[in-house]
């Protein structure tokens, strides 16, 4: 197993991970969703429906080097087709890993995710500050 496949793994167990068509959609309607990804050999109709959800839900979509046996195999859950993170620290990672690996398939997707975690870091920043209160820090 690759460190990509990997962060699908600790996602499953973090419960950041929606898998299937149903679960992502409404991973996306309740604005959840950070990245979409597809299988490799997933249908045209799943690939075109992952597609439509990313650009209704301002989601980045990319389609993974892995097929649906391999992510059902992975994730312990039958052969999905589409799966989405939740959380943008993981789906980054991923992004990150793939884009070491691939770079010509993965780098726009990885660029676009720094982006968005460069503003949300930005709007708590500010937050935090247009509050009085400085940005609290978790601690162990």
């Amino acid at each position: 197993m690759d460190n990509a496949a990997g962060i699908l793994g600790l996602a499953k167990k973090a419960g950041k991970l929606e898998i299937g068509e149903e679960s992502v959609s409404t991973a996306v309607r309740q604005n959840r969703a950070r990245l979409i990804m597809s299988a490799n050999d997933a249908s045209a109709s799943s690939r075109e429906h992952a597609e439509n959800l990313a650009a209704s839900g301002g989601t980045v979509m990319i389609v993974l080097p892995y097929g649906k046996e391999e992510l059902g195999a992975l994730l312990g859950r039958g052969s999905p087709g589409i799966i989405a993170l939740t959380d943008l620290g993981m789906a980054l990672s991923l992004t990150d890993k793939l884009a070491a690996a691939h770079p010509q398939e993965y780098d726009g997707a990885a660029a676009a995710l720094k982006k968005k975690k460069t503003r949300r870091d930005e709007r708590k920043a500010a937050a935090g500050s247009a509050s009085g209160n400085p940005a609290k820090r978790r601690t162990k």
